[in-house]
């Protein structure tokens, strides 16, 4: 039986030993990988400062571009404000003109029949001018040809 007592404490040994022996593969493993991921987290550290960094600058960017947009805009506002004025101004002309435009209708309504009357008496006294030119022509003529025959005589 002895024997049977030292055979399971020698099994038990080995079993240990092989358990022990894993068990230092396993840990080595691990420490591998920790040492992997510690390279990575230090390679994440450096790029997520260069990313921070980054993010500041384009912060900073962004921030002016909105100043500068904000005051572009109250320029803007400035510009179409004016516009509006001159739109509003040349409103005003048109209503202005039109009254005039109206007013003028109405007074040449008004006095259609006068001017009319004074159009007739323009072209009476066109009439009248031009008969008394030709007249007056005519004489001029046969005043020349009086003076021709009394020369020639």
């Amino acid at each position: 039986m002895e024997i049977i007592l030292y055979l399971s404490v020698a099994l038990i040994a080995i079993a240990f030993l092989v358990l022990v022996i894993y068990l230092a593969k396993t840990l080595n493993s691990l420490q591998e990988t920790l040492s992997s991921v510690a390279k990575t987290l230090t390679g994440l550290e450096k790029q997520l400062d260069g990313v921070t960094q980054e993010t500041t600058e384009l912060l900073q960017k962004t921030n002016a571009l909105a100043d500068d947009i904000q005051e572009k805009s109250q320029n803007l506002n400035s510009v179409v404000t004016a516009v509006k004025d001159v739109g509003a101004t040349v409103n005003k002309f048109n209503g202005s003109l039109k009254k005039l435009t109206d007013s003028f209708e109405i007074q040449v309504e008004e006095n259609k029949e006068k001017v009319s009357q004074i159009v007739q008496w323009s072209n009476v006294f066109l009439e009248l001018k031009d008969k008394w030119n030709a007249k007056k022509e005519a004489k001029q003529v046969s005043n020349a040809e009086e003076m021709k025959r009394m020369r020639s005589r």
